[in-house]
């Protein structure tokens, strides 16, 4: 008899219970109030017990189903990526959707992921492809009166209010969709599974489910996951090595904009972004988001400076918009909205010591125009201009953008991805580009300024 399965008297021990947390999946035969792996509180979950093992267990050997092929001989076809009809979210994808991939989407409350999700089963529909859209959450009802709202509503987009796996599979075998939506992992239960709905053990069940369906029938699978208060996707950790792609939908309950952005993908690179715009009648996708960010520009008004920020690999125009005004206590305020508050402060030293503009005398209010937040240090410059065109009260010269980091000692650094930032500024119209010295740029019917200095750059935009 085995020392593992049987106490000293011969009587068998009770199975010992494991606590799984659902950040990293680290497991512990007793419970604790704070995960070792990871460091978060409260996150281990008692799982089911299971019965120790009486030995080496050896797996039998099983006939396979088919026989291994040769990867020369696998039909490419197969893995050729479907569009989705959303562009903003192939462009994250890769190409489109991939035949049998699973993607996790995830994102606070309210940040229109329910609403997103339709929009692709609408489009899906609208192209003459079956869509089956599964809601654990909502009321079938619910679901058809944003349909209606948005209009989303299509004869092959089917609807299927369910919570229970087995019944989501009868529902795809019956109808044979060529894209399955589950609204959200985390409120299906797997029957034959211990927990609750949202638990590790349920949540990697039905995970494992899902992705078995998706790679056996070739149908592409769309899940809506929760996020924790950090901003992570809610569950055990093995949920995103489970899926193909993991994406991120976010955005400012207080801004209509939306970004959705890749945080792993299987059949691209996770350095794109997809812009969207939360309005009444639903999601909206924005294929040149610079328009949000710039303010309706007739006459250029002083303490305002135009420059490129950078999001992933898609280079947006950005204002930048400053004003300086008498304190009203003793001690100037810096007040910032949109940038990184350490570092605005900090151009504003660099302005006052290598430049000589009084700044520590005034309250200065910097903040980006149209909810964008950039924390990239490319927006120095910006920063500082703006600050010189509102003290001075003179506007910066009209069609221009800025670009580049100050430094310490006043100097301008350079910027990644400049040329693709210039390149996007002409696109747009503009005809002057105040950019770091030691770039040789070339750019149609824009006009490149280098500047090696802050004060360089104040005397290029004060002639």
């Amino acid at each position: 008899m085995s020392a593992a399965c049987y106490t000293v008297s011969g009587m068998a021990k009770k199975p010992r219970v494991i606590h799984t947390c659902s950040e990293c999946g680290y497991f512990s035969p007793k419970w604790l109030g704070r995960c070792p792996e990871c460091g978060s509180w409260g996150t281990l979950q008692e799982e089911a017990p299971v019965a120790a093992a009486a030995g080496p267990v050896r797996a039998a050997a099983l006939t396979p189903t088919s026989p291994a092929t040769p990867i020369t001989k696998i039909d490419a076809a197969a893995t050729h990526t479907v569009a989705s009809g959303i562009g903003e979210l192939d462009r994250v994808l890769g190409s489109g959707v991939v035949p049998g991939s699973v993607v996790l989407m995830a994102g606070e409350p309210g940040v229109g992921k329910s609403t997103l999700l339709l929009e692709v089963a609408s489009r899906w529909a609208g192209l003459g492809r079956t869509a089956l859209y599964v809601t654990a959450e909502e009321s079938a009802g619910q679901v058809r009166a944003r349909a209606e709202r948005t209009g989303a509503l299509k004869e092959s987009l089917y609807l299927a209010a369910e919570s229970n796996l087995d019944v989501v599979f009868g529902h795809v075998e019956q109808l044979k969709p060529s894209l399955l939506i589950v609204d959200s992992v985390q409120t299906m239960h797997a029957a034959g599974v211990e927990g609750v709905a949202g638990g590790v053990a349920q949540s990697r069940a039905v995970t494992a489910a899902l992705t078995t369906l998706a790679k056996t029938t070739n149908m592409p699978v769309l899940l809506v996951g929760h996020v924790t208060k950090d901003g992570n996707v809610a569950g055990p950790r093995v949920l995103e090595h489970l899926v193909d792609v993991v994406l991120n939908f976010e955005g400012d309950r207080q801004s209509s904009l939306r970004m959705l952005r890749g945080i792993k993908n299987r059949f691209g690179a996770t350095d794109e972004v997809g812009c969207f715009e939360q309005t009444a009648d639903g999601i909206r996708e924005v294929p040149d988001p610079s328009g949000l960010f710039l303010s309706h520009r007739g006459k250029t008004p002083d303490g305002s400076a135009v420059t490129v920020a950078m999001d992933g690999v898609r280079p947006i125009l950005a204002e930048v918009q400053s004003l300086t005004v008498d304190p009203v206590n003793k001690s100037p305020r810096r007040v910032v909205t949109g940038l990184d508050f350490n570092r605005v402060p900090m151009v504003l030293a660099v302005l006052q010591a290598r430049c000589g503009e009084r700044t520590n005398d005034k309250d200065a209010y910097v903040a980006t125009v149209g909810g964008m937040r950039v924390t990239e240090t490319a927006t120095d410059l910006a920063v500082a201009l703006a600050t010189w065109s509102s003290l001075h009260e003179q506007p910066l010269p009209p069609k221009t953008v800025v670009i580049g980091e100050v430094g310490l000692a006043g100097e301008l650094r350079r910027v990644p991805n400049l040329g693709r930032r210039v390149q996007e500024a002409a696109r747009l119209g503009y005809e002057r580009a105040i950019v770091p010295a030691g770039e040789r740029l070339r750019i149609d019917g824009l006009a490149v300024h280098p500047a090696a200095t802050l004060g360089e750059a104040i005397a290029l935009v004060s002639r």
